[in-house]
């Protein structure tokens, strides 16, 4: 891998834990509206699309209610995740200081995105963030996007950081290293390891120990 000279960041799971709070912001604003129980592999399984694709799965019949409750919720549910993961801020200081790109690419929905961003200030440390799509996942088109924004920069000097398994494919489809994700409790190893990501880190302190030498 050659000299990295910029980062791209996932959102969650990767930057915080807030996959819990996703879950029950969209619990607490989908089930009024269709009288039922939503389990968390329902929405879960949702996943892809940006919150509002979840909310047009799950209840079509009541999107602007359920789109504007969800973020109502997602911002006074916020303390559930009070705070980055560990290490995080440090990491993206310390990335800043040594003059490296920093941006972000995350499925949410750009209002979700902000407040959390806000919410951990953290906002000023991205030069560029693209946001999800209700149509459909989107990953591969963010990063190249950035990609396009990085001038003087190949991109394989460029990696990507994500806990899923859709955030190596999208990497491998853009054509730049990506590193896995596995320090939140919502990560599923098992699965990055399958897809051969270039590296996978189970901690913040590993990744960051790497990186600051890669650099």
């Amino acid at each position: 891998m050659k000299r990295i000279k910029a980062v791209i960041f996932d959102l969650d799971g990767t930057l915080a834990d807030t996959l819990p709070l996703c879950i029950q912001a969209f619990r607490q604003s989908v089930e009024p509206l269709i009288n039922r129980s939503v389990s968390d592999a329902e929405i879960i399984a949702t996943f892809g699309p940006s919150e509002e694709g979840t909310i047009m799965a799950l209840a079509p019949d009541h999107y602007d209610k359920g789109v504007a409750d969800y973020l109502h919720f997602y911002e006074n549910l916020h303390g559930m995740c009070p705070v980055p993961f560990e290490g995080m801020k440090e990491l993206l200081q310390a990335l800043q200081e040594k003059g490296i790109r920093i941006a972000m690419v995350t499925g949410k929905g750009k209002h979700s995105t902000f407040i959390s961003l806000k919410h951990f200030e953290l906002t000023h440390y991205f030069e560029a963030i693209e946001t999800g799509s209700p149509k459909g996942a989107r990953k591969a088109e963010g990063i190249q996007l950035i990609l396009d924004g990085l001038t003087g920069i190949n991109k394989e000097e460029v990696i990507y950081v994500g806990d899923a398994p859709s955030d190596i494919i999208a990497s491998r489809k853009a054509g730049i290293p990506v590193i896995a994700a596995a320090w939140a409790g919502t990560a599923e190893p098992e699965k990055l390891q399958r897809l051969n990501p270039d590296k996978l880190f189970y901690s913040i302190n590993g990744f960051s120990g790497w990186l600051l030498t890669s650099i």
